[in-house]
């Protein structure tokens, strides 16, 4: 028997990580992903490709955020990440997890 205690996780748990992104790609972007999105333009404005996506079905309590820019060169994964960490450190108060990918750009 499945006691709903939390929307978001029992929403989570219903669906696969998989079919929810499959799903969401053709959905608006939540407010969430939009104030996110525009912190990260913000932080790092030389940014060549910002994309944060809610995975915890859209109640904003996990998100996954790749990004690409230049700030990043030459900083280990770490420290990279800690940057994100650091621009988000307000939003980070209300989440339970957060996945993130950093690149640097090719050229």
């Amino acid at each position: 028997m499945l006691v709903e205690t939390d929307k978001c996780s029992v929403a989570f748990t219903l669906q696969s990580s998989l079919s929810y992104n499959l799903s969401r790609s053709f959905a608006s972007k939540t407010d969430g992903e939009n104030k996110i999105t525009q912190v990260l333009k913000d932080k790092f404005p030389q940014a060549t490709n910002v994309r944060v996506v809610d995975i915890s079905g859209g109640c904003g309590a996990m998100y996954e955020i790749h990004i690409e820019s230049v700030d990043f060169k030459e900083k280990r994964t770490v420290q990279q990440h800690q940057m994100i960490n650091d621009a988000l450190q307000e939003e980070i108060k209300s989440m339970h997890g957060l996945r993130i990918f950093t690149s640097v750009p090719k050229h």
